[in-house]
């Protein structure tokens, strides 16, 4: 939801921030000046929640208050709206999954054995709870178990953009889970494929490699794992690009990855290889007989279907 009114349990309200009073304001005699829910202004807070605000009304009386008897007039106004993680924690939003599936390490053929499972997929919120005033979370997380599922119109927008993680989704070997709304998604998974892959793709790896290269100057290091991850990121674009399918399997480059990995590649063939990737990169581009953009209308209609079918209560 979006301007959610977020009150950490730290949080002292400063100098001039409008309160509301939860309670009744009593004056020195004990009768009452203002009622609860009246409107006040901090003129001085405390140093903790343990002493008192010093809060000013409209009539210019001042009244001592704790902290457990005001509210944020911002987070009072909000009511309800403001507590929508309650009440999207009982409708059982991961009962909502359509799709799971297996990615990382495991799925690209680089496990070992500390290797964690990860798993991805895809959420269809109910239809009352996507209209209502709540709205749905765009990601559900449990990071206790490594998963995570994305709400369908976000996974289908981060599809449409490229976004290498989610490609990975629709193209793993791994799939666990899948409605036959979902079967139907990954029948139609090459209409997110696209030239866009080379901007995505390519563009990311540099910005990253950038990075490292200052990494290296300053420390004298970069992260082993995420440096195979950008060289294996390459070789994944290079052959979307020719041969219209994402590889999710490292295949015939494992050993090779793994040796970044392990950190026994020598930086400077670390850094010849990827240049000569980005130079087959280059030429995929120029070859490719993929569409400068993807399908939008197939995956509207998708879309479209989808919200159609979250009215009713069993899962498509």
């Amino acid at each position: 939801m979006k301007n959610r009114i977020h009150n950490s349990p730290n949080l002292i309200y400063s100098t001039g921030t409008q309160v509301v009073a939860l309670k009744q304001v009593q004056g020195t005699n004990g009768q009452a000046v203002h009622p609860a829910g009246a409107v006040g202004v901090v003129v001085c807070a405390p140093c903790d929640r343990q002493h008192s605000y010093r809060v000013r009304f409209v009539d210019g009386f001042e009244a001592a208050l704790h902290h457990d008897n005001l509210m944020l007039l911002a987070e009072y106004k909000q009511g309800a709206i403001n507590d929508s993680d309650k009440v999207l924690s009982t409708h059982g939003l991961f009962d909502r999954v359509i799709y799971r599936c297996v990615v990382g390490s495991r799925a690209f053929g680089l496990e070992t054995e500390d290797s964690d499972t990860d798993r991805r997929g895809i959420y269809l919120p109910p239809a009352d709870l996507h209209w209502s005033l709540y709205g749905v979370p765009g990601q559900l997380e449990n990071q206790e178990t490594e998963e995570a599922y994305w709400e369908i119109q976000k996974f289908l927008i981060m599809a449409l953009k490229g976004n290498p993680n989610i490609l990975e989704c629709l193209y793993t070997p791994l799939v666990e889970y899948a409605t036959p709304l979902a079967r139907e998604l990954l029948d139609m998974r090459d209409v997110f494929l696209s030239r866009l892959v080379y901007q995505t793709y390519n563009g990311y790896v540099m910005s990253q490699f950038k990075k490292m290269q200052k990494d290296l100057s300053n420390r004298g290091k970069a992260k082993p794992k995420h440096v195979m991850h950008l060289i294996r990121l390459l070789l994944s674009g290079i052959h979307v690009l020719r041969e219209g399918f994402v590889p999710v399997d490292v295949g015939p480059y494992r050993d090779q990855l793994l040796a970044i990995k392990n950190g026994d590649m020598p930086w400077d063939d670390v850094e010849a290889w990827r240049l000569q990737l980005h130079e087959e990169f280059d030429q995929a581009l120029e070859k490719t007989i993929l569409p400068e953009r993807p399908d939008y209308e197939r995956a509207n209609d998708f879309l479209l279907k989808a919200r159609r079918m979250a009215v009713e209560e069993e899962l498509p």
